[in-house]
Formats: C-alpha cells, sequence, structure tokens
C-alpha cells in the first residue's frame, strides 16, 4: 500500500468512526444512558527544524474541532520533541489517535515542497544570502503548518455540522426518530461542558501559550489552501476547544 493509500484509509476510517460516535450518541439519549466517558491522550510532537511550536498549534487547532482541550507539555523553542495532551471523550480521541498520524504525514510534506518551492522562486528575484534564505524558508514553514492546521480543523468542523443537520430530518420533530435526534445533539453539545470541566480539573493552572512571532503571509495562504485539500475521508470530525502550555514543573 502507497502512501497515498494509507492516507486515505486512515482518512475513510476516521470518518466512519465519527459517524458511529454520533450514532452512539443518538442510541444512548435513546436508552437514556450516560453519554460517551471523558479520557486523557498524550501525543509525541516532534521539535525537528525548530518547527514544533508551529506543528502542536496546528495539532490543537485539529483536536480542538473534535471537542477536545489541550495543554502542551516541553514547547520550547528547541528541537526537542513535546507532549500534546489532550483532553476528550472516548469516541473523540479514538479518532484523533487515527487520524493525526495521517495529516501530519501529508502536513510535513507538503510544507517541505512548498517552502522549498518558495525559496528557490524568491531566489531568483535577487541575490539574498544563504542566511537570509533559510530565515524566510523557516518563516514560510511555519506559516503554513499553522495555517494548514487551521483549515483541516475548519473542515471537520463543517462536517460535523453536517452530520447533525443530517440527523435531524425535516418535519419528524413530533417523531421519536426527532426526539432521539435531539437528545443526541443535547449529548454532544454537553460534551464540550463535560470536557472543560475535566480539564480544568486536571490542569488548573496552566500558563498562557505564547504565539510564535515569525509570519509568512505566502506561507499561510499556502498552507490554508493544501488544508483544505488534504486526505480526511471528508470530510472527517467533532466539536469546540483550546490549548495552553503547561508548566515543565507539572
Amino acid at each position: 500500500m502507497t502512501d497515498a493509500e494509507s492516507q486515505a484509509f486512515t482518512a475513510k476510517a476516521a470518518e466512519l468512526m465519527t459517524r458511529h460516535a454520533i450514532a452512539e450518541a443518538e442510541a444512548r439519549a435513546e436508552r437514556g444512558e450516560e453519554p460517551d466517558a471523558i479520557s486523557r491522550m498524550d501525543y509525541t510532537v516532534p521539535g525537528v527544524g525548530g518547527h514544533g511550536k508551529a506543528r502542536v498549534r496546528a495539532l490543537a487547532d485539529i483536536a480542538a474541532a473534535y471537542g477536545c482541550q489541550s495543554a502542551v507539555r516541553g514547547n520550547t523553542s528547541e528541537n526537542t520533541d513535546r507532549t500534546i495532551i489532550l483532553v476528550g471523550t472516548v469516541d473523540a480521541l479514538d479518532a484523533l489517535r487515527m487520524l493525526m498520524p495521517s495529516i501530519s504525514m501529508q502536513m510535513e510534506a507538503s510544507a517541505k515542497f512548498m517552502s522549498s518551492s518558495h525559496v528557490t522562486d524568491i531566489r531568483e528575484l535577487r541575490n539574498y544570502t544563504r542566511s537570509e534564505l533559510e530565515t524566510e524558508r523557516k518563516r514560510y514553514y511555519r506559516s503554513f503548518v499553522r495555517a494548514y492546521g487551521q483549515a483541516v480543523a475548519e473542515r471537520i468542523r463543517e462536517f460535523r455540522a453536517r452530520l447533525q443537520e443530517s440527523a435531524a430530518p425535516e418535519g419528524v420533530s413530533g417523531s421519536a426518530e426527532g426526539a432521539r435526534s435531539r437528545g443526541a445533539e443535547l449529548i454532544l453539545r454537553d460534551d464540550v461542558h463535560r470536557v472543560n470541566e475535566e480539564f480544568q480539573k486536571q490542569f488548573p493552572q496552566l500558563r498562557k501559550h505564547r504565539p510564535e512571532r515569525t509570519h509568512s503571509a505566502a506561507g499561510a495562504r499556502a498552507g490554508y489552501r493544501r488544508g483544505r485539500q488534504a486526505q480526511l475521508g471528508l470530510d472527517t470530525p467533532l466539536s469546540s476547544g483550546g490549548t495552553s502550555a503547561l508548566a515543565e514543573s507539572d
């Protein structure tokens, strides 16, 4: 199986998991059962190239689209690995565990190709020094990655909205199916509040995550375009959250 086939397979599996999660929410609502449990997942983010902070920002945005909250340990400017800690429903974390490696592979491949092309293009404009070209490549790469994550998260939220709309057909508001759909929607909405409560319990004191200062408008535009085209099976998955930085001593 090629990388492209593997990514497409993973993306489709994540989409099916999301559809299943919403169907399960409907079934739990119909049976009067408790909603999906809240759990935690640690995910290692590489710092190679000095782009770790940008990768964390992109993945945190994607996790937030699934209704997860995130904190980060070891998010320095060094090339070392850091850990993004995700708190969310079991179903959301299962989908992220499968999808995030695939998204990361696509994001890195696109960022490398586009940043190299960008440097080649600007080199032809005037006589840049090697140092200037490397600085521009890094700025472009980081902006590309951050925008890529934003675009993927946007598509996930759009997909979830479509799933919720299709779960509540017109003209069934008084039927058992309509009541089940409304019950599932309430459970999914309540997931956000339950995740937030659990996140605050686990991480009551967090330092604010400092945004990176470097920015490339060209990199951001390219990253957003590529993120809208990423293989998500799509379309893909789940709700709203945020990210903060963990103190090293936590």
